[in-house]
């Protein structure tokens, strides 16, 4: 966690005194709780699921679509936590698949299911079945799983949104703002919260878990020059995630606030400070085929090759924010947080006519991106998306 801190250029932890001041009312309501959490093997589902497991709740179950992922959870939670009074099981399927509504049926009630699967990449809208998946998995999941929650009388329901959603500028942050409307356009029904949060240090696809990787297999560090975003670590995520999930109100959405210890940082500072902590002087490269050429040779003499460049590829923002001006936020109930007091402010008929053209274009097997470029900006026709025609992928 310190070291975390250090890389990111930060002191403490976000969400201390929240926590402190919390604690007690987290253990008595998790301890008489039972929870469902959906995407709980990935990196933020995780940190959500040892925050709520290390508090002993009632009932904890995780599902996902990963075997392997939610094998390495239980064995992280044996071999750090141990074990708990109450019931955990791990289930190896898919919220969009018929397993799920039969396991909802069997166990007929959870008192709050939190959903934290997702798309998460812009990378991934770089083509139109991805993209229809990203759409399938950050809506139309979401809308499914708070259904099955309101039929089965959960208590609440949470959802965990990306700080890409206020003013995106790609279509995973424009996903994400259409699920906080659909949400938002249920407002009569089933108690709901979301949260808004920034880049997970380390999380899984990450730039800096990629750190971790180039490092391990001895290959050269790439990273942008010209933007900067907010940084938390894992177990501020699953914090965040928590805090939101109990204590949020109808259609609320939390968010770290920006203060003297959360601040915009730059990839290129991270990669710098990464290299520093591993004991290497950083080198800076003209060319990326430079640092592959290189690499061998200056890691010998304790240099590591790192190439930077400014950002030229679809869907990057040079900056990240947590809200807009339109937004009415609070930042006087929680020390660390501020909290989007989110309304209804697109027309349902916008919705239903969204979910009936992607009903279509699923059911017609054929649709190109152009096609969901459309649908999105129906719902969000502000939207500042600019096609470059190159991405992620095509860096090193």
């Amino acid at each position: 966690m310190k070291n975390i801190l250090n890389i990111i250029d930060r002191n403490k932890n976000l969400f201390e005194e929240d926590i402190f001041s919390l604690e007690k009312e987290l253990e008595k309501t998790i301890g008489s709780s039972s929870f469902l959490v959906i995407g709980g093997a990935g990196s933020i589902g995780q940190s959500v699921t040892t925050e709520i497991f290390k508090r002993n709740p009632k009932l904890l179950h995780v599902i996902d679509i990963s075997e392997n992922n939610l094998v390495e959870l239980v064995r992280n939670l044996r071999s750090s936590i141990g074990y708990q009074n109450g019931e955990f099981k791990t289930y190896a399927i898919d919220c969009s698949q018929p397993e799920y509504d039969a396991l909802i049926n069997y166990q007929k009630k959870y008192d709050y299911i939190l959903n934290l699967s997702a798309l998460k990449h812009v990378r991934s809208e770089k083509d139109p079945f991805t993209l229809m998946r990203m759409i399938q998995t950050n809506i139309l999941n979401t809308i499914k799983t708070y259904h099955s929650a309101q039929i089965h009388n959960s208590k609440k329901y949470f959802c965990v949104s990306t700080d890409k959603a206020a003013n995106p500028v790609n279509l995973m942050g424009a996903t994400k703002r259409i699920m906080e409307l659909c949400l938002s356009s249920e407002y009569k029904n089933l108690d709901f919260s979301m949260s808004r949060f920034a880049n997970v240090a380390f999380s899984d696809g990450s730039l800096l878990h990629g750190f971790n990787q180039r490092f391990l297999k001895q290959q050269p560090l790439s990273a942008p020059t010209d933007t900067k975003r907010y940084f938390v670590t894992p177990q501020e995520s699953g914090e965040l995630c928590l805090l939101s999930a109990i204590f949020g109100n109808k259609n609320e959405i939390f968010f770290p606030k920006d203060n003297k210890e959360l601040k915009l940082t730059s990839f290129s500072d991270i990669a710098i400070n990464y290299i520093t902590s591993k004991g290497y002087e950083p080198y800076i490269c003209d060319y990326e085929s430079e640092a592959r050429e290189k690499c061998s040779q200056l890691i010998k003499q304790k240099k590591w090759p790192l190439y930077l460049f400014q950002s030229d590829t679809t869907g990057e923002k040079s900056f990240e924010e947590f809200y807009t001006k339109d937004e009415e936020v609070d930042f006087d109930k929680f020390d660390g947080i501020g909290i989007v007091k989110n309304k209804n402010s697109v027309d349902r008929k916008i919705i239903e006519n969204f979910y009936k053209e992607i009903d279509v274009l699923i059911k017609n097997q054929e649709w190109t991106k152009l096609d969901l470029l459309k649908l999105i900006k129906s719902v969000l026709p502000k939207l500042d998306h600019e096609e470059k025609g190159k991405y992620l992928d095509s860096r090193m």
